[in-house]
């Protein structure tokens, strides 16, 4: 069955978001009319080098940064991806990373297997409102480290860490440092002029432009080792045939992103304050995870006990409300977020977790809803639910048993 952008409240935007009209308008042209190779020496080509020229300054306009730091790649897990292997290739005798428990699965699942490839990975913890200390990452950096990796913003709860100060850390003991700034990058003001960061990753679907296509940003005079090998496209540091209706797109994002960016922590804040502040005062038993002020104005991450979230979002998606319970790209996963774990949440107080992303096209009526719709659907499924105060099991369920009693769950909510 199709479903309708009017009949929906979007309220994922870590996951993913609307392609912004403008942004559509402006890409269009490339996929038909200016289809010229870019690295062609004739003027229908060179024009569309331009386009990308324009492009890249309007990234690095939004990140203060200069249009020769600019890499387009094709997404953020990319970026990441390229800033570790570029670093290892560098300093073939270090072995060691350093990285976080919080981390998105571009970053985790990269480092799990360089440890099976004898790489040592020092994963720093966090607390529970998940944040880390500089003295933290300060002690796990050793000679050997090739580099520091640690996220801007947590995708799941939006706990802004300073990656700024971690990064100084960094650059006196001689050590790169790469930051996934991709929930961070337009939703809070960063300035690359100011700090000492040496690599940092942007998706453009998370900035209202289509999927497939994102940034590593590179400091310059910071050596770098192409993962993708060509052409000498985006200055010998990624191979292959620019995908120029998209970075165009991503240009014009950058560049609305930077005039929203205000309105961001502002009006989206304000959304999201309210939504947080009601669901406080209306649903009992809930947790909300993180650092409530260290955090994007636009993410609320709540634990309500005694409920599975795939059991919420089932019901929420029945009333045309689309949230999470965490990352898009661990979805359909039976553990608890990684992310919750590590900030010492009970299993069964993380597989209640469901995600709110808020962003410039959520409305007053949207919150409206969420406030009318939420509780009863977390009262409805509480009635039910094996997970309640009462159940024996509830902090410490075997998986066989919890599969068993979720599915007679779900079908009770079915009928």
């Amino acid at each position: 069955m199709t479903v309708r952008k009017a009949d929906i409240i979007y309220v994922d935007n870590n996951a993913t978001t609307q392609v912004d009209p403008l942004v559509v308008e402006t890409m269009v042209p490339f996929l038909s009319e200016f289809y010229g190779n870019p690295s062609s020496a004739y003027n229908f080509g060179r024009q569309v080098a331009e386009a990308i020229d324009k492009a890249r300054e309007q990234v690095a306009a939004l990140l203060k940064a200069d249009p020769r730091e600019i890499i387009f790649t094709s997404c953020g897990t990319e970026s990441d991806n390229a800033a570790i292997n570029s670093a290892l290739l560098l300093n073939p005798s270090k072995k060691h990373i350093v990285t976080t428990k919080v981390e998105h699965s571009a970053i985790k699942n990269q480092c799990e297997f360089l440890k099976s490839q004898g790489y040592e990975i020092t994963i720093l913890p966090v607390d529970a409102q998940g944040r880390i200390t500089p003295e933290q990452v300060e002690a796990a950096i050793r000679p050997d480290t090739a580099i520091v990796s640690i996220m801007w913003a947590n995708n799941e709860t939006g706990v802004i860490l300073p990656v700024e100060h971690f990064a100084e850390i960094a650059k006196k003991k001689g050590t790169l440092f790469h930051t996934d700034a991709v929930q961070a990058v337009g939703k809070i003001p960063i300035d690359m002029s100011s700090n000492k960061i040496d690599m940092l990753s942007i998706s453009g679907h998370k900035l209202h432009c289509p999927k497939g296509i994102g940034v590593l940003y590179i400091r310059r005079r910071v050596s770098f080792k192409p993962m993708v090998i060509g052409g000498s496209q985006e200055r010998g540091k990624r191979g292959g045939t620019e995908n120029v209706a998209s970075i165009v797109a991503l240009g014009k994002a950058c560049e609305l992103a930077g005039e929203r960016l205000a309105e961001e922590n502002t009006r989206v804040k304000a959304l999201r304050d309210r939504f947080e502040s009601e669901m406080k005062s209306r649903v009992p038993d809930i947790y909300v995870s993180g650092d409530e002020t260290l955090r994007l104005p636009n993410t609320c991450n709540i634990a309500f006990d005694f409920v599975e979230a795939e059991a919420v979002l089932m019901l929420l998606d029945q009333e045309g409300i689309c949230c999470s319970s965490g990352s898009a790209c661990t979805t359909g996963s039976l553990d608890p977020s990684h992310v919750l774990s590590a900030m010492g949440l009970t299993p069964a107080r993380a597989r209640g977790a469901v995600r709110f992303s808020f962003c410039t096209y959520n409305t007053d009526e949207h919150i409206d809803k969420l406030i009318t719709v939420v509780p009863p659907v977390i009262s409805k499924l509480r009635a039910i639910s094996p997970l309640n105060k009462n159940h024996p099991d509830n902090e410490n369920y075997d998986i066989a048993k919890k599969r068993e009693e979720e599915e007679k769950l779900m079908n009770q909510i079915q009928d």
